[in-house]
Formats: C-alpha cells, sequence, structure tokens
C-alpha cells in the first residue's frame, strides 16, 4: 500500500507535514517556530478549521477531495518553499485575521505583542490618543490593531508601496474600520501633513549582511519591506531624526527596531530611550516622547 493511501486524517497529515518540512529544511520565523506548529497551520487552515480545533478533529477522516488539496499545498511548502501565509492568503495575530499575499510583509512584530498586551503601561489613558501613525503599515495590521486599543482615534495607516496598500485596504475593509484608518501612500513622511499623538513603525530593519543569508522563504517577501542598509538602521534614522516634526507636544514614538539597539545608541547617543520587554527580550522596540527626541537631537 503507496504512502498516499495512508493518508486518510488530519492526524495522517500532520504527521506527513511535519516530515516533509523536516527533510526538507524549510525555513520558519514567519508565523510559527516549529515544523509541527507550520503543519497545524497549514493542514487546518486548507481545511478552512480552526487554529484551535486540532484536538477535536484529529482522527477526523477526509475526503479524497481534501487530501489532494491539502498535499498540493504541503508540497507548495516544502518543495517550492512557499510561505504558509502566501499559500493560503491570511495569516494571524492572535485572534486576528488578516489577508495577505506577495506584496506585503507576512505578519510578525513585536509591536503586536505591545499593542495586545502593554499598551496601558506605556500609555495610562488611550482616550488621550487622539491622532495616530502607522508607518510603513504593509499590510495594515497594526493600523488594525491599534484601532482596537484606540477606538476614538483617526489612525493614518501610511506605506510607500501602492500594492501593500491595497492589501491594507481590504484589511481594513473586513474589520470595518474605513471611517477610522485612513489608508496614505507616503515615502516615510514625505506625504505627511499632520501631527500625532502616537507613531508606530515596524520599518525594514534588516542589516545587508543578514539580508544575504536569508532562507528561501523570506526572499519571497517583498525585499523593500525587509532591507534596511547596511546597518539596518536607513529608515529608522530617518524616522527618529523626522520623527519630533509630526508629534504632537505630548506625543510619543514607539518603533521596532530588531536587534539593532547598540547601533541605534551609538548614533544617537543624547535621546533618552525607553526599551520596552517583549516576549523576545529587550532590545527590540523602543520608546521615547517627543520632548526627549528634540531635546536629544539638538544638544
Amino acid at each position: 500500500m503507496g504512502i498516499d493511501n495512508n493518508l486518510i486524517t488530519i492526524r495522517d497529515l500532520v504527521r506527513y507535514a511535519t516530515t516533509s518540512f523536516n527533510e526538507h529544511g524549510i525555513g520558519l520565523g514567519q508565523g510559527t517556530e516549529s515544523h509541527f506548529d507550520e503543519a497545524c497551520f497549514l493542514v487546518l487552515r486548507t481545511l478552512s478549521l480552526p487554529l484551535n480545533s486540532l484536538d477535536i478533529f484529529l482522527d477526523a477522516k477526509l475526503t479524497s477531495t481534501e487530501v489532494e488539496l491539502v498535499k498540493k499545498n504541503i508540497n507548495l511548502r516544502s518543495k517550492d518553499r512557499i510561505p504558509a501565509a502566501y499559500i493560503l492568503q491570511e495569516a494571524w495575530l492572535r485572534e486576528f485575521k488578516f489577508y495577505v499575499n506577495e506584496d506585503v510583509l507576512i505578519p510578525r512584530s513585536h509591536l503586536a505583542d505591545l499593542l495586545f498586551d502593554q499598551i496601558d503601561v506605556w500609555i495610562s489613558n488611550t482616550d488621550t490618543v487622539h491622532t495616530a501613525l502607522d508607518l510603513c503599515t504593509g499590510s495594515g495590521c497594526l493600523a488594525v490593531l491599534a484601532a482596537q486599543q484606540f477606538q476614538e482615534a483617526t489612525i493614518y495607516a501610511s506605506d510607500i508601496s501602492k500594492d501593500a496598500l491595497s492589501v491594507c485596504v481590504k484589511n481594513i475593509e473586513s474589520y470595518r474600520l474605513t471611517d477610522q484608518i485612513i489608508p496614505t501612500e507616503s515615502d516615510l513622511f514625505s506625504n505627511i501633513d499632520n501631527q500625532f499623538d502616537l507613531i508606530i513603525s515596524n520599518p525594514p530593519y534588516v542589516d545587508q549582511q543578514t539580508m544575504n543569508r536569508l532562507p528561501i522563504e523570506f526572499l519571497k517577501e517583498p525585499q523593500i519591506a525587509l532591507a534596511g542598509g547596511t546597518e539596518g538602521i536607513d529608515l529608522i534614522q530617518k524616522i527618529i531624526i523626522e520623527a519630533p516634526k509630526y508629534l504632537n507636544a505630548n506625543g510619543v514614538l514607539i518603533l521596532e527596531v530588531g536587534r539593532d539597539r547598540k547601533v541605534i545608541e551609538t548614533k544617537f547617543p543624547r535621546i533618552n530611550f525607553t526599551w520596552i520587554e517583549t516576549q523576545a527580550g529587550r532590545d527590540f522596540v523602543l520608546f521615547v516622547t517627543r520632548e526627549d527626541l528634540r531635546l536629544g537631537l539638538t544638544n
């Protein structure tokens, strides 16, 4: 009996996918951190099943059509190394589902954890945020999450890429936030005229050395959304320097910077950055007020 005839249940397909992913050495980090988790995500969502339903459906028998569809997606993931999010055209940040395609970075951000779990620590009264800007918005996922926290705020979601903004608009519409989130085409601040109580950004910050050794899956993402120049801080520098002009008097900047803390502190030694604790550590997200930016940049 061939292996295909043994692929009957979700359990069978999750095992088969996990083995295939291990054998092909697929890259991880675009939503999952293990081959098993990647297999569960791909199998369950190919079948339009909830992500928390594995135990319920583990031994459910599939139709031959379902098996072939799952096998097709497993092959796309393992042999063609297409990220699961692009195969399924969806990515998740906790319970929030976002439409994605190859025009946007697959959503993953330490800022998402901050918006879920810690925002009241850094902004004690969310009602004081009336205007916010999500710079380099990509899929719009952070703008959507920000809208959940700052429900009275007008949020601008800006990106240099028209194609990315088309994806962003789909997600804004999916969450019925068209009255709250304004998509804006802009190269950083070039087309921004407002001032904001809050600016958040997860800009490109991968340094050139790391770009040169990225796994195949990451090369399928738009490189403009990853590459941050030689040291990884080309755009980060511009944001830090220009942000004071676009922040209200009591405004704050919350910026994801990858592993670039030491480089940033060397470039801007006089700015009083606060580094926010995330699940990955304390070096990845900075918080700074307009006043501290202004003082640090003028001294």
